[in-house]
């Protein structure tokens, strides 16, 4: 073997052990998708008798007829989930996008001290802050209601603040001393300027929320246990019990979840992998 061939067959080497791991990862990323679609148009007889990954032999939508019908109605959790995603998305949207403007551009005393503090509350455990966000919601009278599940979290969110933040500072100074020679105040040059020029990490920041609130089951499963404000993961997890396993039936519910969470991220993947760039350029 020449010289000339070893780097070229090093190359290819690593190449093909790369795309092995990124092959072996897409697969067990994607073979839950699969069989949740496959299991959600079986019947339970065809669940119980074949492999989980066999296709469907007849296709049957009966498994989501079910679902819309009189007994489960999932209609209501979709609505109220949609609801809660949206409100939650534009308050902590809002809140962090002023909070992060003013811990990156406002001078104030303790400006930098009060952010760390806030920012290290992400070591805080979620678990922790339950059994007093239960009491401080029934206390006022919002559990068993809509702003119970939304009041604690609409606020902002730390992480969503210091993402914000150090994207934030990197804006020259340069266009911002031109916005407020042109008389730009604080709010136009917050909105007008700084949120334009960062848009890709504020589109992740919008996925990143949307998922993490689609997904929330725990806080809604204690502050609203009533069916009418059951969100979609607590009425998904409501289908089976101790008794019975409704599995065919769950896999629908699961399918109907995961199909806007896989729509928004097709929608906004330009914006996040422009937002990984951007970071990595500054």
């Amino acid at each position: 073997m020449s010289k000339d061939t070893r780097p070229h067959l090093r190359s290819l080497v690593a190449n093909v052990v790369t795309y092995f791991f990124l092959l072996a990862g897409a697969l067990v990323m994607v073979v839950p998708f699969v069989f949740s679609v496959l299991t959600s148009v079986k019947t339970p007889q065809q669940f119980n008798t074949t492999t989980p990954l066999a296709m469907p032999d007849p296709v049957t939508g009966e498994n989501y007829l079910a679902l819309f019908g009189q007994e489960h109605n999932f209609t209501v959790p979709i609505v109220v989930t949609i609801q809660v995603v949206v409100v939650l998305v534009v308050g902590q949207l809002v809140c962090s996008i002023l909070a992060a403007y003013a811990f990156s551009h406002l001078r104030f005393p303790g400006r930098d001290a009060l952010f760390w503090v806030y920012v290290s509350t992400l070591m805080i455990p979620a678990v922790v802050t339950i059994v007093p966000l239960f009491s401080m919601m029934s206390a006022w009278g919002l559990k068993n209601t809509f702003w119970g599940i939304v009041l604690p979290f609409m606020f902002g969110s730390p992480y969503a603040i210091f993402l914000l933040r150090e994207n934030f500072r990197t804006t020259p100074s340069e266009v911002l001393d031109a916005a407020r020679i042109d008389g730009a105040g604080v709010h136009r040059r917050l909105w007008q300027v700084i949120v334009p020029m960062n848009r890709p990490i504020v589109a992740t920041l919008v996925v990143i929320t949307v998922v993490s609130q689609w997904n929330n089951f725990m806080w809604p499963l204690i502050i609203a246990p009533a069916t009418e404000w059951n969100v979609i993961t607590v009425a998904t997890a409501g289908l089976q019990s101790q008794y019975q396993s409704n599995w065919t039936l769950v896999m629908a519910a699961t399918t109907i979840a995961l199909a806007p969470l896989v729509s928004l991220f097709l929608v906004f993947q330009r914006h996040i992998t422009s937002s990984l760039g951007v970071s990595g350029v500054r």
